[in-house]
């Protein structure tokens, strides 16, 4: 497909969408028997800043530190009509920043501040960049716009949606489509995919859900199996115990995977095995968590402790150059936003502690324990009003030069991707 060809598709996939809301408009005033309209959202104002050691790549192009604003603006429509059901979501997203120039050179696996959505590789192109030089980014699109049907047995839904599988608290075997990166701050909401997602309700309480994501063949433009996903996962019960089976194709490779959890003692237990076939090889991904809450001097604790296993990653802690080119599958699936991990061990312990009602803190420890090295991080949410929202973390990397948080080789001799403290703010109003 043409580039001439890919803008006009884009520029059709905008009309379908103003036709379907416009119908639905309609439809909302025919009569007595109209469906029922929920609105919502929110406006969110970023501040990032990160410093970067004397030893950092990133100091010889940034400086000593860098500075960032972000806006995230949000709004949810969704109607509902008896058995059917439309939503969708529009965004407009502004970066504004040092980074900016630099996240549009670098590759998925280098740690910097998200950049905006990119729908190239999906069905639907429903994002319109407003601008796009020098320090700032600004994009509008559409991350929710799916129809569905519900009945006491089915739900189908088609178009942008999301779905989120398995137990992994923190880092995911199974929820690969698109998983959050486990460091990231504000997990509200996940970027939508273009899909055809079912789901069967048994009587048992059982369910059997399906999902397909088409995705476009980077170098064709046309939708192509090898970069889409079919997946099924099966979730049922054994007495207190649940249990979920899984099977898919998922970028050309098979994936198959079991996971469950289940109450031990006053703690939960989860956990996820996935085994990817390959061209070349089979590949093991495994994640397992206790989870508990207790009460600490008159506050409500919740902690977690989980371990994950990355088949896909770097034995011993080498991340050179040559070691990058010579794992594939791994820094395929950094970029595509699949996996976040360079090594193959890791273990986080985490405690959400509530100071009061509406003051929550959160610390979380990342450890490669392969390196070993470390990503402290505390997190900080305040309710200043019903509809507004404080949220802010600090990250402090630990680790020698060479390590994954202390910064792995650049290629250049004595410098490294490495990236020092740094502070997140985001002030959000929720309407």
């Amino acid at each position: 497909m043409t580039p001439k060809a890919v803008n006009r598709f884009a520029k059709i996939d905008r009309r379908l969408c103003v036709a379907l809301l416009s119908g639905l408009l309609c439809a909302n005033h025919s009569g007595a028997d109209a469906g029922q309209w929920q609105y919502g959202g929110h406006t969110k104002v970023q501040f990032i800043a990160s410093g970067y050691p004397e030893d950092s790549l990133f100091r010889e192009v940034l400086g000593a530190n860098s500075q960032d604003y972000n806006f995230d603006g949000r709004m949810n429509l969704r109607y509902d009509h008896k058995a059917w059901e439309f939503a969708t979501a529009y965004q407009l997203i502004i970066r504004y920043g040092d980074t900016v120039p630099l996240s549009r050179k670098l590759s998925g696996f280098i740690t910097i501040p998200e950049s905006v959505p990119d729908d190239s590789l999906r069905l639907f192109n429903l994002t319109d960049t407003i601008a796009d030089s020098g320090d700032l980014v600004a994009v509008q699109r559409l991350d929710r716009l799916y129809v569905g049907y519900r009945s006491e047995d089915w739900i189908v839904r088609a178009g942008r949606q999301v779905i989120s599988w398995g137990n992994g608290l923190v880092y995911s075997a199974m929820d690969f489509i698109n998983p959050f990166d486990p460091a990231a701050v504000d997990k509200e909401y996940k970027t939508g995919d273009d899909m055809l997602y079912g789901q069967y309700l048994r009587g048992s309480g059982d369910d059997l859900q399906g999902v397909w994501v088409l995705r476009r063949n980077p170098d064709t433009g046309d939708v192509d199996n090898a970069y889409s996903t079919l997946a099924a996962k099966y979730h049922g019960f054994i007495g207190s115990f649940e249990y979920d089976g899984l099977l898919s194709q998922h970028y050309g490779d098979t994936v198959a995977g079991i996971g469950g959890n289940h109450s031990v003692g006053g703690a939960i237990w989860r956990g996820d095995f996935t085994l990817t076939r390959t061209d070349t090889e089979t590949v093991p991904l495994v994640v397992t968590s206790l989870s508990w809450s207790w009460l600490w001097g008159g506050k409500n604790v919740s902690g977690i402790v989980e371990y994950f296993y990355n088949g896909f990653g770097i034995r011993g802690g080498e991340y050179s150059e040559a070691a990058l080119l010579a794992a594939p599958d791994l820094t395929a699936r950094l970029a595509r936003g699949e996996l976040f991990t360079l090594g193959r061990n890791y273990i986080v312990t985490s405690a959400m502690i509530e100071l009061t009602p509406l003051f929550i803190i959160t610390p979380n420890i990342f450890t490669n324990l392969d390196d070993p090295s470390a990503l402290l991080q505390l997190v900080a949410q305040f309710d200043i009003a019903q509809n507004l929202q404080l949220l802010a973390a600090a990250n402090m990397p630990i680790g020698a030069p060479g390590t994954e948080y202390g910064g792995i080789d650049s290629g250049i001799d004595g410098l490294y991707l490495s990236v020092g403290a740094a502070l997140f703010l985001q002030l959000a109003w929720y309407f």
